[in-house]
């Protein structure tokens, strides 16, 4: 395993085992942890930026009134996914976010479809078939929708999708995505302060140490994937995707005993039947792809 490789596969394995961080802030609001979340990531990039002597590049970028509005896109699609991922977790829903980023993948090539006029294999047609059927068992046997699922899977597909037109490091990258979010944040940080809803002497200790190392936390996952991703193949990269999903459905299970019902078995059944088709379906191009 080359080392961009390793890069990638120790992005996956942080970002699985990301609901234990998330799970001791539980006491604290989501959303007021999401702006915090949004400060410290800005923060911590620009720090980055700084010490690589990248500050001109950052500079360029605000006068590229194209790639701000990019970046604003982009920026609003990440607060979104982090927001509810925040929630889900808080709440005692790690299945759920669980199930998210198995569907990411099949959200991904259904985007491609739609929006970039790809065109899928019947393969590909029949895992998204297969995922929509275990949405629907989970809507029949709960009653509701898994709608924090599909937020997070699809808010972080369409994030995809609008990155691939982007060309910078990623420090630059999130550092312009969270600054285009950071008044809101701001302002609900101020809000929250001298309104007395959450303030910092509030907070525990620990708390407060987590929340500035959430930037820390957010970002350097995304650091070594960009890093290893230009050099590590797509279905390489597809087949160790599933490692982050995997991580927090056991997490959610044998360490915060959250319920395995009879309706997620089958739920995870027919999404993990939708997943070993879809990569079954890279390898096969990719082995075409190859001898061609």
């Amino acid at each position: 395993m080359n080392k961009e490789t390793v890069n990638v596969l120790g992005c996956y394995i942080l970002w699985g085992l990301l609901p234990v961080f998330w799970k001791l802030l539980a006491g604290v609001n989501s959303v007021y942890v999401l702006a915090q979340r949004i400060v410290f990531s800005c923060l911590f990039c620009f720090l980055v930026i700084v010490l690589k002597k990248n500050g001109k590049v950052l500079k360029d970028t605000f006068r590229d009134k194209k790639e701000l509005r990019t970046y604003l896109l982009c920026g609003i699609l990440i607060t979104i996914n982090w927001g509810v991922y925040i929630l889900t977790v808080a709440t005692g829903k790690i299945l759920e976010a669980s199930l998210a980023y198995d569907m990411n993948p099949l959200f991904s090539v259904l985007i491609g479809a739609l929006f970039f006029k790809e065109k899928l294999s019947a393969l590909q047609w029949t895992s998204i078939a297969l995922a929509f059927v275990g949405v629907m068992i989970s809507v029949v046997g709960y009653g509701q929708v898994p709608y924090l699922a599909i937020i997070i899977g699809l808010s972080f597909a369409l994030y995809g999708a609008i990155k691939k037109g982007i060309k910078a490091d990623s420090e630059v990258s999130i550092c312009m995505e969270t600054v285009s979010v950071l008044p809101i944040a701001l302002i609900f940080i101020g809000w929250a302060q001298f309104g007395g809803f959450t303030t910092f002497a509030s907070l525990k200790p620990i708390e407060i140490v987590l929340l500035i190392a959430s930037g820390a936390v957010t970002s350097i996952p995304l650091m070594l994937f960009a890093k290893g991703i230009k050099k590590t193949s797509i279905v390489t990269s597809g087949i160790l995707m599933y490692i982050n999903p995997t991580l927090q459905l056991l997490l959610g299970v044998l360490v915060y005993n959250e319920a395995f019902t009879k309706t997620n078995g089958i739920t995870f059944a027919f999404v993990w039947c939708a997943v070993i088709l879809f990569v079954f379906d890279s390898l096969k191009k990719h082995k075409k792809t190859a001898l061609n």
